[in-house]
């Protein structure tokens, strides 16, 4: 057993999300949102080197040396997956391991709002799950897709940087595609996608013009298109992808958006109260005609009151989810303070708890 596999069995044992791996600072793994040093002695350069270059593959070590980092997805086998971030710094070499369940967990073990569950049964559009690094947006995902595999017989296609859970086939064909393994680019593969007869594609991230245009389009096509932003609430996700286009092009887009958008679901994962693990706060709008009528005529600062009207939909703020939270004891004042985003409403409770 080489030594990056009993780290990885430590980050495993004690409920850790990321393995940090740094040259010139001891070893860390991330605990419920907090990171901690599991030995005392700092890496050297040497001994980073060794423990990452052991687990790359040629290919990897090229593009590492090409381009000074380099993304794939390594395995303990029959324990978990980890989706690996190396590269150089000032100090030599790093890495970042996050773990991945070897299982996706479906909806109902996250406890999902049943809402979601309805917007799995879309049959085309664009469904988009958002939040920060780390908010658990592809373990949300991957229980969407968990949903999608056992209520319908279709295809589902999804397209990674790198491959994260590894959806086995239950009533639906999967096919899984990799950046720079199966293909060139989200892009690249999107073309590709929509002559493969999918009923469902999944975009790991859409970080491009080309991407969120061809996205976009196959959503206006008939094909369910699921996919990830990392912006923070849903009238920033509309804003974002709005504005990747040119001035010219933004009325024909927010118009598209407005009949093929489903819903946004954004997450961020706050501190359970007592310390024994994190807590997912959700803000899920689903396009309504009031919604829709929103994005069409771009006054996204209304989005907010249409969510609030919205809640016989399953629609809620991320404030209003935040104040859920609290009410049932899950999380302290001053968690659901620094989560906010209208703190001025929080500012009575931010210090229970604290």
């Amino acid at each position: 057993m080489n030594q990056i596999d009993d780290l990885l069995r430590q980050l495993i044992a004690r409920n850790g999300s990321d393995l940090h791996l740094i040259a010139g600072q001891p070893p860390r793994i991330r605990i419920y949102g907090e990171l901690q040093p599991i030995r005392s002695e700092p890496l050297s350069q040497d001994e980073a080197k060794d423990l990452l270059i052991t687990i790359m593959s040629a290919q990897m070590r090229k593009d590492f040396d090409e381009h000074d980092s380099c993304d794939f997805a390594y395995s303990l086998q029959g324990e978990a997956r980890f989706r690996v971030n190396v590269f150089r710094h000032l100090g030599g070499i790093g890495s970042v391991m996050r773990a991945i369940p070897s299982q996706a967990k479906t909806l109902d073990e996250l406890k999902m709002p049943p809402v979601l569950k309805t917007i799995c049964r879309q049959t085309q559009g664009l469904i988009l799950v958002t939040g920060k690094t780390g908010s658990g947006k592809s373990t949300t995902l991957a229980a969407m897709i968990d949903e999608i595999n056992n209520t319908i017989n279709g295809h589902i296609l999804t397209i990674e940087d790198p491959i994260e859970f590894v959806h086995e086939r239950k009533h639906c064909l999967i096919s899984q595609r990799e950046l720079g393994i199966h293909t060139r680019s989200f892009a690249d593969a999107l073309h590709s996608g929509l002559r493969e007869d999918p009923d469902v594609i999944l975009v790991g991230e859409m970080r491009d013009l080309d991407t969120i245009s061809i996205a976009v389009t196959a959503a206006e096509m008939g094909i369910l298109v699921m996919g990830t932003l990392h912006t923070n609430g849903a009238g920033a996700t509309v804003d974002r992808i709005v504005n990747t286009f040119p001035s010219e092009k933004q009325n024909h887009v927010r118009t598209m958006l407005s009949t093929s958008l489903r819903g946004v679901i954004s997450q961020q994962l706050v501190p359970r109260k007592g310390g024994n693990g994190l807590v997912a706060a959700l803000e899920i709008m689903v396009n309504t005609s009031a919604v829709a009528n929103i994005i069409r005529q771009g006054k996204l600062d209304q989005l907010e009151s249409a969510m609030q009207g919205g809640r016989k939909v399953g629609m809620v703020s991320m404030d209003a989810a935040l104040k859920t939270l609290l009410q049932k004891d899950m999380i302290t004042g001053n968690a659901a303070y620094m989560a906010a985003n209208e703190k001025r409403s929080f500012e009575d409770v931010k210090d229970l708890n604290a």
